[in-house]
């Protein structure tokens, strides 16, 4: 029997290549109107009912949903998945605040590693600063073999974004992140402990390298941030290309 502070596993969920996930509603609708997509699962929480969808695409089957912000919140998304589809890759993508004003709006980073400053990771393996972004090669390798510009490095993942302090950033940036975020440590340490393969990548909205906070777009704006549905394209490819 399988302990009730365990996943339900159900092995006769219908298989796929990959799954991807958003955290962006407007994302969503888009992927919905402009992709063959048809509902394969549902998760029920207390705040409502997230579909599941599958997408075939060029010969290979991709689950898709959108999940939540903040670790806790996706990371168990992830887990509850594990009753609703059968699969190992997930893709995850997403906006991140950026360090570096250097790296301009829009363009694509690839986390290496992920500072720890939130909770979920911990209950998933021992304490240390950084967990390693198993697979940020292979998201490289993918990037560069599309032509699609990219810049690796760490990143930093908090609880708390309104405590994302001047000290906070500084000392961060000194360590080398470049972007701030809120799920992918618990996802990897998740993904570790799970046996399941993470591919993930960000693009970089606000910037925080500045004397004033800069949202770097203006409202109402969906190029380049975290809600262009544009960056779907680039998963959907990605998850074709690790599932290959």
């Amino acid at each position: 029997m399988i302990p009730s502070n365990e996943p339900r596993v159900n092995e006769s969920a219908p298989a796929v290549d990959a799954c991807i996930l958003t955290f962006s509603e407007k994302i969503e609708k888009a992927v919905t109107e402009n992709y063959s997509c048809k509902q394969i699962g549902m998760f029920r929480f207390a705040t409502g009912d997230t579909p599941v969808y599958q997408i075939d695409y060029r010969r290979k089957k991709f689950a898709f949903y959108k999940t939540y912000v903040g670790a806790p919140a996706c990371t168990g998304t992830v887990e509850d998945s594990l009753a609703v589809i059968k699969t190992k890759k997930y893709v995850v993508f997403g906006g991140a605040g950026c360090l570096d004003k250097d790296i301009a709006h829009g363009k694509v980073m690839i986390p290496t590693e992920a500072y720890r400053d939130e909770g979920t990771s911990y209950h998933y393996m021992a304490a240390s600063d950084y967990v390693t972004v198993k697979n940020a090669d292979i998201v490289a390798e993918f990037m560069s073999k599309n032509g699609i510009p990219y810049v690796k490095g760490k990143t930093w993942t908090t609880d708390s974004f309104y405590r994302e302090t001047v000290n906070n950033f500084q000392k961060r940036k000194a360590e080398g992140c470049i972007s701030v975020e809120m799920e992918c440590a618990g996802l990897q340490a998740m993904c570790d402990f799970r046996g399941l393969e993470l591919y993930a990548f960000f693009t970089s909205g606000d910037l925080l390298d500045a004397p004033e906070w800069d949202m770097r777009h203006n409202e109402g704006d969906i190029i380049g941030t975290q809600h262009d549905a544009g960056h779907f394209d680039i998963a959907i490819e990605l998850a074709k290309f690790v599932s290959e």
